[in-house]
């Protein structure tokens, strides 16, 4: 499998006698959405630039989908720049499928997503959709728990220059150049380049980032075709905020930042901060789309995508064992010295790859699409360190391994149309080999594994078409293995499988629509959060044995005039492990029924937003989050409390002919509420991740065409 080669990915024409369809040619969003519409699964299609536009102002693309429905974001650095993630119905991060234009973005080890290596992603999007629950079979090769993937724009038919800028708290400023050829070569070709730059200097002490950006995009069309390129990523540079803080030094001083602390000999005072305690990662996409309408009944999409990703994290290590770094002891005037402070650098060089293939056939009552996803991942890591007194130790290597995952999955979908109901039928096929291996020894890193997981996954659904709205029922079986992080704490882990029951209803009243999800995720051997975290930040998990996830979402938007609208979300849950066996040193116990880490019981939005003249907006935005548990325990000194914010957002658009001005306000945490929604447990106690009071964003763009 390690000399896996991807090919075969273009699937023939399929051929039915049937009657012609019309409008044949579809772009990729029109023909993926129109069929994701009728599907009867939990969902949001969010435009970017009408639903976000007004705050998009720098922050990271979690931070600005917090008030989606069951969606919570947090920020390590407490102002939205720099690490930030998400969970959507208490659902952590590395169980959320993102991708980008249907390429997985999950990094494939550790199935995490950092958005902090695309900055700016919202600027380069056209859409983002939303899936909650187990989804459909398209979005990512392995949908599980939710699903978000992100469409990017095609550039404009005429030419335009565009600036965005931004400037606010905590010395945050963004500034980006975008260009648009539009349409040339007889109306063939056009194309669209962006380069954004953010700083910040983050709320929490230190906890700065730079962050660049670019997007690159081509489009083709002529008669049938149609082809995209596009070459978009990002390079960041972010001071280490992932330590957080104990409850104590919260209350006192909740700025501080233990990461890059350097104690006195006696480890009883910080006596200063290493300036470089960093993360450096850069990371290219290239992705080639092409669809090809073959005749009246069939279209196919194909996805050609390769991702390079290179980077470090760097570490002060204070009065450190030479052997722990595989060097000898130092031997120097009859003395042996054993330890010395170390510039530590732990590196990951990594290339993913694959294809995608999608047929697309449509008729009178039926919809069929057939899907091939073929993917391999190919990781290196590797460790350095540098004597901080002995420079003979320059970039001393004491740790490689290698890792290659194999993925490759097929599904076929189909919508039967019969009179007022719609069936839905999804199966899906995926195999995945993970393979790693240790180089050479050193610091507990790597292991040396080689697994295989064989998982069939069915989905059936179905619609009923009532006057302006739909009912729909739903169900999925799916199953996701375990990460690299997992399976190096304990070989012998469990991949999650997972039940998903889905009912719903969508139903428009004149000026007012809502809609109402009632969901039942029933697991075995979920992998849940236990609330501790690695040396990166990242959260460690464990099989809780069985679990589920039962709760109700409603939203509803209600337009009261020409001026004023309103609109809500709000999730009521109960989120529970049965039988939760806990380990301890002495052993196992058992719990019983004990709440599921960050899994809130209740969460809610209301937007107020008033519009005059489609020039001048205003906006409210207020938040609820009930508490959460940082453990699956039960131990309510291990709980964060509840939280109410309140934002404001304000637009002021002019139009001077061929130019186009935009002034925007963001305000966030009005109130200046001192809040926490994120955490963990260390030695049995909690540790926060701050997030800032009351923080401004002010922005001006310009377009000129």
């Amino acid at each position: 499998m390690k000399g896996f080669i991807i090919f075969g990915l273009i699937a023939g024409p399929f051929y039915f006698a049937q009657n012609t369809v019309q409008d044949s040619l579809k772009t990729k969003e029109i023909e993926s959405i129109n069929f994701l519409k009728r599907l009867p699964v939990t969902k949001e299609i969010i435009n970017v630039e009408k639903d976000l536009g007004s705050k998009n102002l720098g922050q990271d693309l979690p931070i600005l989908l917090k008030n989606q429905m069951s969606v919570i974001s947090t920020s390590d650095a407490g102002n939205g720049v720099g690490y930030t993630g998400f969970r959507i119905r208490g659902v952590g991060g590395t169980a959320i499928n993102v991708m980008m234009n249907g390429v997985p973005y999950n990094d494939s080890e550790s199935q995490g997503t950092f958005f902090v290596d695309v900055p700016d992603l919202a600027s380069s999007a056209s859409q983002i959709i939303i899936q909650r629950g187990v989804g459909t079979s398209s979005n990512g090769v392995s949908a599980f728990g939710a699903s978000v993937n992100v469409i990017s724009k095609d550039p404009e038919k005429q030419f335009y220059v565009k600036s965005d800028n931004a400037y606010g708290s905590f010395n945050t400023y963004k500034y980006s150049a975008e260009i648009g050829s539009g349409k040339f070569w007889k109306d063939r070709l056009s194309l669209m380049g962006r380069y954004t730059k953010i700083h910040s200097d983050g709320y929490i002490d230190r906890a700065f980032s730079d962050l660049d950006s670019y997007n690159f995009s081509a489009l083709f069309e002529e008669n049938k075709t149609k082809i995209r390129l596009l070459a978009f990523g990002g390079k960041e540079k972010t001071y280490q905020a992932w330590n957080g803080i104990d409850k104590k030094t919260w209350e006192n001083n909740p700025k501080f930042n233990y990461s890059g602390a350097i104690y006195d000999a006696n480890w009883e005072k910080i006596v200063g901060f290493y300036d470089n305690e960093t993360d450096n990662y850069r990371q290219n996409h290239y992705q080639l789309l092409w669809e090809q309408n073959l005749n009246d009944r069939w279209n196919l999409e194909t996805t050609f995508h390769y991702t390079k990703g290179k980077g470090y994290y760097e570490n002060y290590k204070q009065d450190a064992k030479f052997s722990k770094y595989n060097l000898p002891d130092l031997s120097t005037d009859n003395q042996i010295i054993k330890r010395t402070d170390f510039i530590r650098k732990k590196w990951l060089d990594n290339d993913f790859y694959g294809g995608v293939s999608t047929l697309y056939g449509k008729f009178e009552s039926l919809d069929l699409n057939f899907g091939i996803v073929a993917n391999q991942y190919e990781g290196k890591h590797y460790g350095n360190v540098s004597g901080v007194y002995y420079p003979e130790f320059n970039e001393h290597e004491y740790y490689r391994n290698k890792s290659v995952k194999n993925e490759f999955a097929g599904f076929a979908k189909a919508i039967v149309k019969l009179n007022q109901v719609e069936l839905y039928g999804d199966l899906q096929l995926r195999n995945i080999n993970y393979d790693t291996e240790i180089i050479q020894q050193g610091d507990d890193e790597g292991a040396d594994l080689n697994k295989n997981w064989l998982f069939f996954n069915p989905k059936i659904g179905a619609n009923y078409k009532i006057n302006s709205g739909k009912l729909f029922v739903s169900y999925a079986h799916a199953h996701r293995e375990p990460n690299r992080d997992d399976l190096f704490a304990n070989p012998e882990i469990q991949p999650e499988k997972l039940h998903d029951f889905e009912a719903g209803l969508e139903k428009s009243f004149g000026k007012v629509s809502f809609t109402t999800n009632l969901y039942y995720m029933n697991y075995v051997n979920q992998l849940v959060l236990n609330g501790q975290i690695n040396d990166i930040g990242e959260f460690i998990r464990v099989n809780s044995g069985k679990s589920y996830r039962l709760g109700i979402e409603f939203g509803a938007l209600a337009k009261l005039s020409d001026q004023w609208n309103i609109s809500g979300n709000f999730t009521f849950s109960k989120n529970e492990n049965k039988d939760f066996k806990n380990e301890t040193e002495s052993g196992f116990d058992n719990l019983g029924n004990t709440p599921i880490s960050f899994s809130p019981n209740y969460m809610g939005n209301v937007l107020v937003n008033y519009s005059l003249a489609n020039n001048f907006s205003l906006s409210i935005q207020n938040q609820y989050v009930g508490s959460q548990y940082l453990d699956n325990t039960n131990n309510e000194d291990l709980r964060l409390n509840s939280y109410f914010l309140t934002d404001f957002n304000a637009k002021y658009s002019l139009n001077l002919g061929r130019t186009e001005v935009d002034f925007k306000l963001l305000v966030n945490n009005i109130f200046n509420k001192k809040y926490v929604n994120n955490g963990f447990v260390y030695d049995q106690n909690p540790f926060y991740f701050s997030q800032a009071g009351t923080n401004f964003m002010f922005g001006m763009s310009f377009k000129i065409k």
